[in-house]
């Protein structure tokens, strides 16, 4: 009974996940064999230089890739054994994607945009529109719901990618890079707001980040090299106090170790 208990803790599992692409008629091992285990309500990064294998294992963890061996996850449930409606219902319901690159709609507003995910789910259109006008108050963009991506900051845009990312109250959020594009202080905001939508709502939160600043309201720092974890750190282990995200000069070296 006490282990049926510690699982169903786990928001993530991954058990022996490797995955081998065909790169000119040479086979390219991106993951080697990777087992990890998130807990719900967990602020994860992982990190690793271009290459390593940590972009893929964000997509094996979000269902937008398949692992060629070893099983995933979510909720206890093994997403290989999802047919492609199921999987897409996981995606739409379960998991929210913050990417990079925004990947707004750009004929859209800010509004249009957050509501699109909860009228696929089902939402009215009235329902849909009072909370999207209230998630994006929450992330300080009220002022700004009726203005298309390409009349606002990458800030701007960024907030309005994870109101969206929070539309259909996922129990998981997939954050890609989600201050790559953005200048040292929006980026520091964009940190606080996941931070504090985590803490808010119970949130895990799983970021692949270059990004130093993001260790400090990280609570375990998933370490990905040459297509397995090198190692799982604990904030505390970093000697990072919480919330210190003004990026001091101690992130190069503990990156490299």
């Amino acid at each position: 009974m006490a282990t049926n208990a510690q699982i169903t803790e786990n928001a993530v599992r991954t058990i022996g996940v490797k995955r081998s692409y065909s790169v000119g008629g040479e086979v390219v091992q991106a993951l080697k064999g990777v087992t990890i285990s998130i807990d719900r309500g967990e602020y994860i990064s992982i990190m690793g230089p271009s290459g390593s294998g940590k972009s893929t294992l964000f997509n094996m963890i979000g269902g937008l890739d398949k692992p060629s061996e070893g099983k995933v996850y979510i909720d206890e449930v093994d997403i290989a054994q999802l047919d492609s409606y199921e999987l897409a219902w996981m995606r739409c319901r379960k998991i929210g994607y913050i990417f990079q690159t925004f990947n707004l709609i750009p004929v859209m507003t800010a509004l249009e945009n957050v509501k699109l995910p909860m009228v696929f789910a089902g939402m009215t259109d009235a329902d849909a529109q009072d909370k999207a006008v209230e998630i994006l108050k929450r992330v300080e963009l009220g002022h700004r719901i009726f203005n298309k991506p390409g009349e606002m900051s990458g800030g701007q845009q960024q907030r309005v990618a994870i109101a969206r990312a929070f539309a259909n109250d996922p129990s998981i959020i997939l954050a890609d890079e989600p201050t790559g594009n953005l200048d040292l202080n929006t980026g520091k905001l964009i940190i606080e707001l996941l931070r504090g939508l985590n803490e808010e709502k119970g949130v895990t939160i799983i970021s692949a980040t270059h990004d130093h600043k993001m260790l400090a309201v990280s609570d375990r720092i998933v370490w990905v090299s040459d297509g397995q974890v090198s190692k799982i750190s604990r904030r505390e282990e970093l000697n990072i106090a919480e919330g210190s995200i003004e990026g001091p000069g101690w992130g190069e070296g503990q990156a490299s170790r």
